[in-house]
C-alpha cells in the first residue's frame, strides 16, 4: 500500500520546481528503468508490480491499481522509479557539441538526446529557456540515452563567447550544408521550434547553415528541430 506522502512526492515530481527542490526525477517503464539501473544514476525508490531483484530496501512491490494512481502515463508499464538528479560533469570543450536555444517541446528534447547518443555527441548544452531534461516526457522520449549524454544548463551566450570552437547555427537562409567542406568540430546551435535562434545568440554565430529543400513546390515552412538536428549531425559525422 502506498502512503499519502509517497503519492504526494511522486505527483509533485511532475513539476520542475519540485524536482529541483527534492533533487529527484521519475522514470517509467521496465526498459528505461533497467537502462538507468545499469548506469551512474542513483536509484532512490522503485515501485513495481514485478520484482527487479535489486536491493530490497529500495524496491516496493505494489498493485497495478496503485501503479495507475502514481503513473504519468495513460497505460502504465509495470514500474515507476525515482532517481536522484546527477550533478553534470564538466563540459568537454572540443570535438562536436550540440547547443539548444529555447527548445521547449519535451519530445523534441528527448529525441535530440537520443540523437546525441547515436552520433556520439558527449555534451549537450542548453540555455535555461530549454525544457528541463528531467521532465517525465523527456525521460520517456530518451529511451535511456540520457545516461550517456552529459547535459548542462548554462548561460548560452557566455558559453559561446568563451568557446574557441567554430560556432554553427541552423537557419532557414543559411549556407547549404551539403556545400560545406570544413565541417568537423564545433558547436552546433539549434533554435526554438517557432522562433529559431534568438538574436542575442545569432550575433555570436560564425557560420549560418541550412538544409536545402528539394521538393518541387518547396512550400514546407521548416523542418522539426529534432529532424533538422538529425540531418545536420549526420552531415557533420559523414565528414
Amino acid at each position: 500500500m502506498l502512503s499519502k506522502s509517497q503519492i504526494k512526492l511522486i505527483t509533485q515530481l511532475k513539476q520542475k520546481k519540485y524536482r529541483q527542490l527534492n533533487g529527484f526525477f521519475v522514470v517509467e517503464g521496465v526498459k528505461t528503468i533497467n537502462e538507468l539501473l545499469q548506469s551512474h544514476f542513483v536509484l532512490q525508490t522503485l515501485y513495481t508490480t514485478e520484482t527487479f531483484n535489486i536491493d530490497a530496501k529500495k524496491e516496493v512491490l505494489i498493485s497495478e491499481s496503485d501503479l495507475k494512481r502514481i503513473s504519468f502515463l495513460t497505460t502504465p508499464n509495470k514500474a515507476l522509479a525515482i532517481f536522484k538528479i546527477p550533478v553534470p560533469k564538466p563540459i568537454i570543450k572540443n570535438g562536436l557539441i550540440v547547443a539548444l536555444d529555447a527548445v521547449r517541446d519535451p519530445g523534441n528534447l528527448g529525441t535530440i538526446i537520443r540523437l546525441c547518443d547515436w552520433f556520439g555527441i558527449k555534451d549537450l548544452v542548453c540555455n535555461n529557456e530549454t525544457v528541463d531534461c528531467f521532465n517525465p516526457k523527456v525521460i520517456q522520449a530518451t529511451m535511456g540515452s540520457i545516461t550517456r549524454v552529459n547535459i548542462s544548463y548554462i548561460d548560452l551566450v557566455d558559453f559561446l563567447k568563451e568557446s574557441s570552437l567554430p560556432i554553427y547555427g541552423a537557419f532557414m537562409e543559411g549556407d547549404n550544408v551539403y556545400n560545406k567542406n570544413n565541417l568537423s568540430e564545433g558547436v552546433l546551435v539549434m533554435g526554438n521550434e517557432a522562433n529559431g535562434i534568438s538574436k542575442e545568440v545569432e550575433a555570436i554565430i560564425n557560420e549560418k547553415i541550412s538544409i536545402p529543400r528539394f521538393g518541387d513546390l518547396r512550400s514546407t515552412e521548416s523542418l522539426n528541430v529534432a529532424t533538422a538536428t538529425a540531418i545536420l549531425l549526420s552531415e557533420f559525422k559523414r565528414r
